[in-house]
Order: structure tokens, then C-alpha cells, then sequence
């Protein structure tokens, strides 16, 4: 028998096992992530791709994506449009790409699809709304409440004057499919 032949199989077997230990612990690793990997972290790993979104009720939407926070995205179309779109208007989303690295400041992990419509109710932009049964209504957010905004109706283009104002409509936020500012 030779005894360095005997050590050197000994030696490739346990290099061998070491390294199927090591591919199986990364494979589960990887596995653990990717379980605890969420929409909104796939999205801002994708900032600036090209996207088409496709929102409950069959809209399509697609653009730059701009921005995200923990449940929306804005998209800023050719036209040069930005829609505001809260995750829970989404069916599907092409153009992601692969996981990606992203890391979420505490103001983007804070700043949620209700205060980003609060920001717009401040500033008294004009508004588009689309509900995801395809209904779209221009008007002025008056308020948001917690799952609830408060939309005055009047015509596109025109700023929110008493005489002007049809009519102030509540607005589920479940129901939004997307949000354009004038």
C-alpha cells in the first residue's frame, strides 16, 4: 500500500465534502434572503430601469421608475408625466430586473403612499385619479385620512376655487390605481 496515495484520496474526499457542505449552506443562505426579500425592496434596487407596470383592473402603465418608498412607486413617463402608483394597485411589474442591492433610508421606509398624497394635498396640486376599475376624476386632494382621501372635483387645469368645485367625492386609497399631478 502506498500510504501518500491513501492520503491524497483521504484529502480530495474531505476537500470534496467540505465543498457541498459549503455550496449547500450558501444555497440555503441564499434561500433565507431571497424569502425575506419584499416588492418594495426589489423596486428600489430597480430605480431609474425602464418598467411597464400592470395594475389591477388591467391598466398599463410604463415609464422611468423615479422613486419608491415602502408601497408606491413613481413612474415618470415619455411624456413626461409622473404617476404616483401604490403597490397595492399591482398585478405584475416587467423591466425589475434580478435582485438587486438596495438600501432604504428611514425617511423612505417612513415616507408611505398616504404621505406622499399628503404632500400633495399641501401644495394643492391638481390631480388624475384613477381608480383601478378605470374611472378617472381631476380635481384638488383636500385631505388623506388614514385609508381615505378626500377629492373636490372640478375641471382639469383649473385651480381649486369654491365656484369651480362640482363636487367632493371620498376615495378609498385600496381603490387608487394611480396618481398624477397637474
Amino acid at each position: 500500500m502506498r500510504w501518500e496515495a491513501l492520503f491524497a484520496d483521504l484529502e480530495a474526499e474531505l476537500a470534496a465534502a467540505e465543498a457541498a457542505e459549503l455550496a449547500g449552506e450558501v444555497a440555503d443562505r441564499t434561500r433565507s434572503a431571497l424569502a425575506q426579500t419584499r416588492l418594495a425592496d426589489r423596486l428600489r434596487a430597480a430605480q431609474g430601469a425602464e418598467l411597464e407596470l400592470v395594475l389591477l383592473g388591467g391598466l398599463r402603465v410604463r415609464g422611468r421608475l423615479a422613486a419608491s418608498g415602502p408601497d408606491w412607486s413613481l413612474i415618470a413617463e415619455s411624456s413626461g408625466a409622473e404617476l404616483l402608483v401604490p403597490h397595492e394597485a399591482l398585478a405584475s411589474v416587467a423591466g425589475a430586473g434580478t435582485l438587486g442591492e438596495s438600501s432604504a433610508s428611514v425617511v423612505d421606509s417612513r415616507l408611505d403612499f398616504a404621505s406622499a398624497l399628503r404632500g400633495i394635498a399641501r401644495r394643492r396640486a391638481g390631480v388624475r385619479v384613477r381608480l383601478l376599475d378605470g374611472t378617472e376624476s381631476a380635481g384638488t386632494i383636500d385631505r388623506v385620512g388614514a385609508d381615505a382621501l378626500d377629492l373636490a372635483l372640478h375641471p382639469e387645469g383649473e385651480a381649486r376655487r369654491r365656484g369651480a368645485v362640482r363636487q367632493v367625492v371620498i376615495v378609498p386609497l385600496k381603490s387608487l390605481g394611480s396618481v398624477r399631478a397637474d
